[in-house]
């Protein structure tokens, strides 16, 4: 029989962020035993992987189902930590990309030298963005945060050029600010609602109270601000291209798929307070709105006038980031689970265009030209992702992403949001479309920008863990495509 008096603690319901983070204890050590062993990834891969299938274990369950553990005596009770079927799913979503991340980063013999280090970053990262998709109370969720974001700039740091030291200085800068504003909003919410936690009985309390609520609206806006950053969202998405650009592949994938899901599951737990009849508000519909539309419309106009991949993707990124948010203006539980579900399809494809740029080599478009052509296997796997981010069949589950991202505002009558985002749908499908038709040409038809923008390059060496993450990637989306409701029912 348990005691009451005594923290309740479910070591199972923790294994998806307590296996990265005994692995990364187990890397370090292990290197200061035996140096310089090349091996270390691989054990990385293996345990985010494991954490993953717990991850995935969790999201099977019902969304009232929830499994809650690390929870305080009587009589307050509360409990830090809650796994339901779409905190499994967001968590599983972390931990695959940080896996795919570290596959790309150590490719063909290629990127830091030192291997233990990189993979005990990541798996410091994983385990950050794994307890932040679960965490209810302030203090957790703010350490598992940074947790899953200040690893990546050392990461950044480590290629170890001086366009690299530049994007980590950049981004340890944002990262900076973001963490201000994160506190700063933290507080707030404390004096607002008195609570230490993120629950929505004591948001409704303070919303209630006429002098509480515009506390408790400030402290709102401040996390979404600090979010902002995390998520490249607009205003707060500078640091996006640059730190894209200056990374060695396996940390952008990290950047762009493991920390958004990361930061989209914060904002998430964030908002999930605040979706009751009594918490809503047009100053936080405004912000919400705001912050997508810019996103949305910014990130795909500057996405058109790229010509580097890795630029194209970083701009995407932050349009994509504005289909995140979209859905959260409307303050509902529909909202919540469109956002879940789009920021999950969204990793899938971007690991898989990043995984094709591993197998190819960065650079202009124009490396790409007749891919489709003279690689089918990664010219296939590349455009079935393109397609699925334009939201265009045969890439099933990029459209019906949108459309449910796009429901709840049609339910809310947010009718400018949506106008707005049918713009946004028509410039995606420019962007990417741009790409897919550069596949489909023939090589030896090269245009006008190929013979100033093609650099010759040394022959790449076999890229082998990058062909599996784009089949595994490429499967998952064509699952999903096939049979769409199986994401919806996880996250359901």
């Amino acid at each position: 029989m348990t005691d009451p008096r005594l923290v309740t603690l479910d070591a199972v319901a923790l294994l998806p962020a307590l296996l990265p983070a005994l692995g990364a204890v187990l890397v370090l050590v292990g290197d200061a035993l035996v140096p310089r062993r090349r091996s270390w990834p691989v054990l990385g891969i293996v345990l985010l992987g494991a954490a993953a299938g717990s991850a995935l274990v969790a999201a099977l369950r019902p969304a009232s189902d929830a499994v809650r553990t690390l929870c305080l005596p009587a009589p307050d009770g509360a409990c830090l930590w809650t796994s339901s079927g779409p905190t499994g799913a967001l968590q599983a979503g972390v931990l695959l990309s940080a896996a795919a991340a570290l596959a790309l980063l150590h490719d063909g013999g290629r990127g830091p030298r030192d291997p233990a280090v990189t993979t005990a970053l990541l798996l410091t990262a994983a385990t950050g963005g794994a307890g932040v998709a679960a965490s209810r109370d302030l203090g957790t969720w703010l350490v598992t945060l940074e947790l899953a974001t200040v690893p990546l700039v050392a990461l950044v740091a480590l290629r170890g050029t001086r366009a690299a030291g530049h994007g980590a200085l950049t981004l340890l800068v944002t990262s900076l600010t973001s963490f201000a504003l994160l506190a700063l909003g933290a507080a707030l919410w404390l004096t607002a609602t008195g609570d230490a936690a993120f629950a929505s009985t004591s948001a409704a309390a303070a919303w209630g109270d006429p002098q509480r609520r515009a506390v408790l609206v400030v402290a709102v806006v401040a996390l979404l601000a600090g979010l902002g950053f995390k998520l490249s969202l607009v205003p707060f998405h500078a640091w996006t291209p640059q730190a894209y650009s200056t990374a060695d592949l396996g940390t952008t994938v990290a950047l762009a798929a493991a920390s958004k899901v990361s930061a989209a599951a914060a904002l998430l737990v964030l908002l999930q307070a605040l979706v009751t009849p009594v918490v809503t508000g047009r100053a936080l519909t405004v912000t919400l709105g705001v912050l997508a539309v810019g996103s949305m419309l910014l990130g795909n106009v500057m996405a058109l006038r790229q010509d580097d991949v890795t630029r194209l993707l970083a701009w995407s990124t932050v349009a994509q980031a504005g289909w995140v948010v979209l859905p959260l203006a409307a303050f509902s539980a529909d909202g919540a689970r469109a956002s879940a579900n789009y920021v999950l399809v969204y990793a899938v494809a971007t690991v898989v265009a990043f995984a094709a740029v591993g197998v190819v080599g960065a650079g202009s478009l124009d490396r790409f030209r007749g891919l489709l052509r003279t690689d089918r296997l990664t010219g296939g796997a590349l455009a079935l992702a393109l397609l699925v981010l334009a939201g265009l069949p045969p890439g099933v589950v990029g459209l019906v992403a949108k459309v449910v991202a796009l429901r709840p505002a049609v339910d809310a009558a947010q009718w400018p949001l949506v106008g707005v985002a049918v713009v946004a749908v028509v410039l995606g499908i420019a962007v990417y479309l741009r790409w897919f038709a550069v596949l489909l040409t023939e090589a030896g038809e090269a245009g006008p920008l190929a013979a100033s923008r093609v650099v010759p390059t040394a022959p790449l060496t076999p890229r082998r863990l990058s062909r599996a993450v784009l089949v595994a990637g490429t499967a998952v989306l064509a699952l999903f495509s096939a049979v769409p409701a199986l994401l919806l029912g996880i996250l359901a």
